[in-house]
């Protein structure tokens, strides 16, 4: 008797992730511009030179020219290596979220931001944070075919997430920290940890929201995060401070309708300087303003196409390790989509979470860039399923 061993799925370049990606990042490019767009230096100029005009439309342009770069280094490390290295990488940026903690710059009331002199800007350590994480979970997770059944895991495993999400909520970061829990909460289920675990974490999520709900209707505060959330069942009682971004937001994606207003119109919600953050976490404001329902759709299927794209990748990972980390990258850019579209609407609390390639910054945006990378590397080099078949017996010919 013989065996038969062939390749289902040959490993190869994305080509099809890369290009919804780069279409994504360019149209952020043109909201960014058209978010900080000032008609009196830039009203009759071509459009490149309106990007060039806004500083955050010229940086974003050099993120996304810098961008291969990343995808080449990652895509062309053997997975084996990526695996290996994690651990040291992990302690790395753990340091950096310390060291952020003690000399980091403060804005906006958080002290997330690290100056590079090299660099000629800042570094949010904590958009690299949810990446070790991921990376970090993946490889814990994968040791074992019931993870985080011995008390040592759970231990071990409740370190990785609960010693980089204690730093960064220490900065004043929420949002960062929610899409770690629920990162680890998908990846969690998919390694399959025990059902009644998960379950009793979403308990203990629960009800810890319940109490932040029930102290910030009971006692006055001042905390911007608790009063997002009240502000959020209640917009119009905080209109002056929590609700106002949700007011904004929500009356620019209206005055769009069904196709737009237009691009570069002056006098709109998002140039005026009524929506804040236009060009950051409410940039999806600027979408629904300028192109309307139309853009709106649009965008949300690439991103859909993209979300697609990666389960279907990681139908054909073998190794639990590289389907893990595909799983990470897909629920953390799901989160973030569906939590920044959400909170734009007003049907999710404001949390401070970007919109994935269409925000401004230069951190989240290459630490979205290398999650891709992460796989398309897997894809190209570890995505390869084999299926054996099982021949017939010889027949006996003799008569």
């Amino acid at each position: 008797m013989m065996s038969e061993t062939r390749r289902s799925r040959e490993g190869k370049f994305e080509w099809f992730l890369l290009v919804v990606v780069y279409a994504l990042a360019i149209f952020g490019i043109l909201c960014i511009t058209m978010a900080t767009y000032v008609p009196a230096v830039s009203e009759n100029v071509p459009l490149l030179n309106k990007v060039l005009n806004s500083r955050s439309g010229m940086w974003q342009s050099i993120f996304l020219l810098v961008s291969p770069v990343v995808i080449g280094v990652i895509v062309a490390l053997p997975t084996e290596i990526i695996r290996a290295r994690t651990r040291l990488v992990y302690f790395a940026v753990l340091a950096l979220l310390v060291v952020t903690l003690v000399i980091g710059q403060v804005s906006n009331g958080l002290r997330g931001w690290l100056r590079s002199d090299i660099l000629g800007r800042s570094i949010q350590v904590s958009e690299f944070a949810k990446l070790t994480v991921l990376l970090m979970l993946a490889r814990q997770l994968s040791r074992s075919e019931k993870p985080m059944s011995k008390f040592r895991d759970f231990v071990r495993t409740m370190l990785i997430v609960g010693v980089p999400a204690l730093a960064v909520l220490a900065q004043g970061e929420t949002g960062t920290v929610i899409v770690i829990i629920f990162m680890f909460m998908v990846m969690m289920f998919f390694a399959g940890v025990d059902i009644r675990l998960l379950l009793a974490f979403v308990a203990i999520g629960v009800i810890g929201i319940g109490a932040i709900v029930a102290y910030g209707m009971l006692a006055e505060t001042t905390d911007y995060r608790i009063l997002r959330l009240l502000a959020f069942m209640d917009p119009q009682k905080y209109k002056q401070s929590g609700g106002y971004q949700i007011i904004m937001s929500q009356r620019a994606i209206g005055s769009g309708q069904l196709t737009g207003v237009g691009t570069f119109l002056p006098g709109s919600w998002a140039t005026l300087g009524y929506v804040p953050e236009s060009s950051t976490d409410s940039v999806f404001s600027v979408v629904g303003e300028c192109f309307g329902f139309v853009g709106c759709a649009g965008v949300l299927l690439l991103y859909l196409a993209m979300i697609l794209r990666m389960i279907y990748l990681a139908r054909f990972t073998q190794d639990k390790f590289s389907q893990l980390v595909i799983i990470g990258v897909v629920s953390m850019f799901l989160f973030h989509v569906f939590q920044n579209v959400a909170m734009s609407m007003g049907i999710m609390p404001i949390t401070g979470i970007p919109l994935p390639f269409l925000s401004y910054g230069g951190s989240n945006f290459i630490s979205n860039i290398a999650a891709v990378a992460l796989v398309m590397n897997i894809a190209k080099n570890g995505n390869t399923a084999t299926v054996t078949t099982v021949p017939l017996p010889k027949m006996n010919t003799a008569r």
